[in-house]
């Protein structure tokens, strides 16, 4: 009897899991090579990835949004499950945000994703294998560190929320809830007009950084990232491996984050300096604000006055890239 060469862990919460879940049990058990572990609740990603670190697998597929993704990654770094052994992780786009695996070139159907993965698994893994520096955060002194690869704060943040509270429990399809989504942004960006209705105004922030480095005010948009690729295709390639990127985008109008915009379009946003408009790399950034919310991989932390958010680089791990 072949030991399973891939080892599947799925969350059937996610989004796209509702819609896929008959499609993707019944591809498993057409696949003797595939261990499957269906699992509920966060709290439940330990005791699987336990129970998966006994069969060695040469492959970890999370099925899953960032979220599930996030509470994997920490439990694989804190956990010790695989001990110097980690498989590489692949992901599958199932979720309504799906930043890591548009990162990792995962995008479509997730069965297909999964085929070539069982594929790839028969043969040499080397040409596909690519490292991922990971964030690890910490919410004030001591604590295990969360661990994930984009972090969204500042008004970016707020969106997300207001998105993820207000718009998705309308039922509407993906797309047209970002659309709605942008459309109450740009009025509240353009109107300042307090309403629940909009997504609130940014909160003031501190983000200091490497030697002394301090960046104050609102921001519309703030990202922490290991990610190459990130919102808006935005390419974050640079040659300081193994440092988190950092950008801000200051509320002076919308013209900053039209700027932001336009420069990622044209591959240039991390190497153009425009105003109102910041990109840093460092090792370790502290996040300070009033009660304001950061959003790691799908989780919300709160960044507090004398209880900030601090980020440092993680080892890095290996996952598996199914694009060219």
């Amino acid at each position: 009897m072949n030991r399973p060469r891939i080892a599947l862990l799925s969350n059937p919460k996610s989004t796209g899991n509702i819609a896929q879940l008959s499609r993707m049990r019944s591809f498993c058990a057409d696949h003797p090579d595939l261990f499957h572990y269906e699992v509920e609740r966060a709290d439940q990603i330990g005791e699987a990835l336990r129970t998966i670190a006994r069969i060695h697998p040469r492959i970890l597929i999370i099925n899953g949004g960032d979220g599930t993704v996030q509470t994997a990654l920490t439990e694989i770094y804190n956990g010790g499950h695989f001990g110097d052994e980690r498989p590489p992780v692949a992901v599958l786009p199932s979720g309504k945000t799906n930043l890591i695996a548009l990162d990792l070139g995962v995008q479509g159907d997730p069965i297909v994703a999964l085929e070539r993965l069982l594929e790839l698994a028969k043969s040499d893994l080397s040409p596909h294998l690519v490292e991922r520096e990971l964030i690890a955060l910490r919410c004030g002194v001591g604590g295990i560190p969360q661990i994930g690869m984009f972090l969204g704060g500042a008004g970016l943040a707020d969106t997300m929320l207001y998105c993820r509270n207000k718009i998705y429990p309308l039922g509407l399809p993906n797309g047209v809830s970002h659309v709605l989504t942008a459309i109450a942004l740009l009025l509240q960006m353009l109107l300042r007009p307090k309403a629940s209705f909009l997504p609130p105004r940014p909160r003031p922030l501190e983000v200091s950084y490497r030697r002394g480095g301090l960046l104050s005010g609102r921001f519309t948009l703030l990202v922490v990232t290991t990610l190459e690729k990130m919102l808006l295709a935005t390419d974050l390639h640079t040659e300081g491996r193994g440092r988190l990127k950092l950008l801000a985008v200051e509320e002076r109008s919308i013209f900053s984050l039209l700027r932001a915009f336009v420069a990622s379009l044209q591959g240039k946003l991390a190497g153009t300096k425009f105003q109102g408009v910041h990109f840093q790399e460092a090792d370790e950034i502290s996040i300070e604000g009033e009660d304001s919310s950061v959003i790691l991989d799908g989780e919300t932390f709160r960044a507090e006055l004398g209880r900030p958010i601090v980020l440092r680089t993680a080892r890095p791990l290996s996952f598996i890239r199914l694009a060219a």
